[in-house]
């Protein structure tokens, strides 16, 4: 009889106890506790859970990487997140994806309203990969989110990464001219005389499987403060800031795709 009465009284001690861990972790939202005593009574689904979270970051950092083979049908050149935002989005000052998520919602010049997460991605399939927006209910899309965020894990909201973005350049004027000798003797031999490169080993600078005349990187500033610190990829830092403006000066000279208006509020 008092062995019962004793189960009892653990049984209670245990569950105010459990109550008041979910007032002090969560607030005192009823429906967190809920939610809390759920995830605490069903641990294999909450298992299952963070295995389904880790299989769509893992299928976002594949796009990231390989875009035009993992997100096919949103891509019209042969380019990938991963070739403008180097090192699977994690190298300073190649527009890193670190600590990005926190930052959104935010205010986009280009578009010259406030964008989501979702809208700047979009941005990137239209502009940079010369392709249609992810639609947002997708698994693309998901996928993409859940590894920035991912990779946001440890940010603070509204501070930025310390590499965030590029470096800063003085404003210059490039010289095409210039810019094609140094080209020829810096990067034709990872991206071709014919800038073609090797997709999906070394992008394409210009022509059909480039980026568009949309994109962010078809400025010839934009590109040499990308190019200043991240190329040569063999030798990065090697050039001067007025050979980073001419060789993207001479690229900026060469076809590439147009940019489809029927995405203009992308």
């Amino acid at each position: 009889m008092c062995g019962t009465r004793c189960a009892n009284l653990l049984l209670a001690i245990a569950g105010t106890a459990f109550v008041l861990i979910c007032l002090i972790v969560f607030g005192c939202s009823g429906r967190s506790i809920q939610a809390a005593r759920a995830q605490s009574a069903n641990p294999q689904q909450a298992a299952f859970t963070s295995r389904q979270q880790a299989e769509l970051i893992h299928q976002g950092k594949l796009i990231f990487d390989e875009t035009p083979k993992y997100a096919s049908s949103y891509v019209g050149n042969k380019l990938a997140c991963n070739d403008c935002h180097l090192q699977s989005g994690t190298a300073a000052y190649a527009a890193p994806m670190i600590d990005l998520s926190g930052l959104f919602p935010m205010f986009n010049k280009r578009a010259g309203h406030v964008i989501s997460l979702q809208s700047r991605i979009q941005e990137c399939f239209t502009r940079s990969e010369a392709g249609r927006p992810l639609p947002e209910d997708s698994t693309e899309m998901q996928a993409v989110v859940a590894y920035i965020n991912w990779l946001s894990k440890d940010g603070v909201k509204g501070k930025a990464y310390k590499g965030r973005g590029l470096v800063k350049l003085p404003q210059l004027t490039g010289d095409s001219v210039s810019g094609k000798s140094v080209y020829a003797s810096q990067c034709a031999g990872c991206h071709g005389s014919d800038g073609a490169g090797v997709p999906p080993v070394l992008p394409a600078v210009w022509g059909p499987d480039s980026f568009n005349d949309g994109a962010g990187m078809n400025g010839t500033a934009k590109m040499a403060a990308f190019v200043i610190h991240n190329m040569p990829q063999n030798h990065p830092g090697n050039l001067t800031p007025q050979q980073a403006y001419d060789v993207s000066a001479y690229i900026h000279t060469m076809p590439r795709p147009k940019f489809n208006q029927a995405y203009k509020n992308y």
